[in-house]
């Protein structure tokens, strides 16, 4: 499966493996080569602790540079009227009776807890493209699926919103 990052996606992406390969790995070398010297490594908590940190950033480096080696890009504007990514999307649930808004982001931003849905998520696959007013079925399984109506679309608003927007 390719991620749809857009260009800034990748760009921020790159600028963090840029800083993990210039400052935190040098770092972590540094810290793996003081407790070593310490002595007895089998029973070094500190050792061990500086190894796994080091590993971390080297996965974190390579998950990065995965993602940006598929990655699939999208444009990051749509039309005013338009749901898109970086747009706030508020939907009704007959089923629920329930309002609900969310902001559509790409893929790697996606974060539930804050409402940023990805347009990869079946919820951001029934949303993009569509307009206020429409009704969209959101098909969650093979075994369920809802409808919703699309009450608003208007551009990711707050300071607050937009720095989630920014940040991994």
């Amino acid at each position: 499966m390719r991620n749809k990052l857009t260009r800034n996606d990748i760009e921020e992406m790159q600028k963090e493996i840029d800083h993990r390969r210039l400052v935190i790995r040098q770092q972590a070398l540094e810290e793996v080569k003081e407790t070593r010297a310490q002595g007895d490594l089998s029973e070094n908590f500190e050792y061990h602790a500086a190894k796994r940190f080091k590993n971390k950033n080297e996965s974190r480096i390579r998950f990065l540079e995965r993602m940006i080696r598929t990655a699939e890009i999208v444009e990051e504007s749509s039309s005013g009227d338009e749901a898109g990514i970086n747009k706030r999307v508020t939907i009704y649930i007959p089923e629920d009776d329930t309002e609900e808004s969310y902001c559509l982001v790409s893929t790697i931003r996606g974060d539930s807890l804050k409402n940023l849905i990805s347009i990869e998520s079946p919820l951001g696959r029934a949303l993009l493209g569509r307009k206020a007013g429409d009704t969209v079925t959101v098909r969650v399984s093979d075994a369920y699926r809802y409808t919703a109506v699309i009450r608003r679309i208007e551009d990711a608003g707050d300071d607050a919103e937009k720095a989630a927007l920014r940040s991994f």
